[in-house]
């Protein structure tokens, strides 16, 4: 049987009526094209069952088309949800990822996994790991230059480094600042574990939001918890028990919220009327609470989505002879989602309170 000759962007040319390097740009995305053309290149590239060589076109353009993305507590809403748009955006743009998931957000295997993603000669890197205590310590100009490109998720600035995240202390401030508007009066927190980078910036948001309003952010209204809803469960009670005056509380994730929640129930604690309480994710269950809960719902999948971008700019760079891009910070801004967790007091403020 004779054997068929591969389909080559020549023949897809021929067939869409277009040059060859109108398909490569089609291909890899490089330079804009008119939607018409790409559509039609598109069908050509359908009907004649292309299939691109990737090894072929890795030794010319110097790349492996593939990604390391290094990810801790994919269990977690935040980071699950991030990975997606990392792996929907590396996919538009001709990138397959390799993964590689630490036991725990402070591994000793920093050396080992960037050796091995070195070693595979990875066109780029993005470092989707929480910073933790210090678990971030290993960063430096100096080191960063002898590695591929890479961007960092959720972190703290730092010389050199190029960094996506949600605004953790907008994000805060946001839904403190809904809670002052509602009229409550004592407004406690839930924090994470304040060993987290997130959870001490969203503390920062909290305290930045109550000192604009001429409130005392008093340590007697932080509670810290694990970001778990057994945890929001216990921290609210130890707050009220502390602090039986609060009338409101800012739950730093979804899951303690549903705690916070679970504990009113469990007192008859009415929510909003005798506890407003707002979350921080949107999850896509917290419409679904009761009451809906009100929340600060971040970008999650834009964010990983970003990050490939900004990360192929980079990668891009350095293949036009660049030595390395200029490090960069970009924040995303989260937005208020109101729900039948808050209420507007005002008027309650202004009755007598009765037993």
């Amino acid at each position: 049987m004779e054997r068929r000759n591969p389909v080559t962007i020549v023949d897809v040319a021929m067939r869409a009526g277009v040059s060859p390097g109108t398909v490569s740009n089609v291909l890899t995305g490089k330079r804009p094209v008119a939607e018409g053309t790409r559509q039609r290149v598109q069908r050509a590239l359908d009907e004649l069952g292309y299939q691109p060589n990737l090894l072929a076109r890795s030794l010319v353009n110097r790349s492996s088309n593939t990604l390391g993305v290094v990810a801790y507590g994919l269990e977690y809403y935040g980071p699950s949800r991030t990975l997606v748009g990392i792996e929907r955006q590396a996919a538009e743009l001709g990138y397959s990822l390799l993964l590689d998931l630490l036991h725990g957000p402070d591994s000793p295997d920093v050396d080992a996994v960037l050796a091995e993603l070195s070693a595979r000669r990875v066109d780029g890197i993005i470092w989707a790991v929480h910073e933790v205590g210090d678990n971030h310590s290993w960063i430096d100009e100096r080191r960063l230059r002898t590695l591929p490109p890479i961007i960092f998720l959720t972190m703290d600035r730092r010389p050199g480094a190029s960094i996506v995240s949600t605004d953790n202390r907008a994000g805060a401030c946001i839904a403190t600042q809904h809670l002052i508007d509602a009229g409550c009066r004592t407004i406690g927190i839930i924090t994470g574990p304040l060993s987290w980078w997130e959870a001490r910036e969203r503390l920062a948001g909290w305290r930045s939001a109550l000192e604009a309003a001429a409130r005392d952010p008093s340590p007697t209204l932080v509670a810290e918890a694990d970001w778990s809803a057994a945890s929001g469960e216990a921290a609210l009670r130890a707050l009220l028990e502390r602090r039986p005056d609060v009338d409101a509380v800012f739950a730093c994730n979804d899951q303690m919220a549903l705690g916070a929640l679970r504990h009113c129930h469990a007192t008859s604690r009415r929510v909003p009327d005798d506890l407003s309480i707002v979350g921080f994710d949107n999850t896509p269950e917290s419409a679904y609470f009761w009451p809906a809960l009100t929340t600060v719902r971040q970008h999650l999948a834009e964010l990983g989505r970003l990050a490939v971008r900004q990360l192929h700019g980079q990668i891009e760079f350095r293949l036009n002879g660049g030595e390395a891009a200029q490090p960069s910070l970009h924040l995303l801004q989260p937005e208020l989602i109101v729900r039948e967790s808050t209420i507007m007091r005002q008027n309650i403020a202004a009755a007598p309170m009765t037993n």
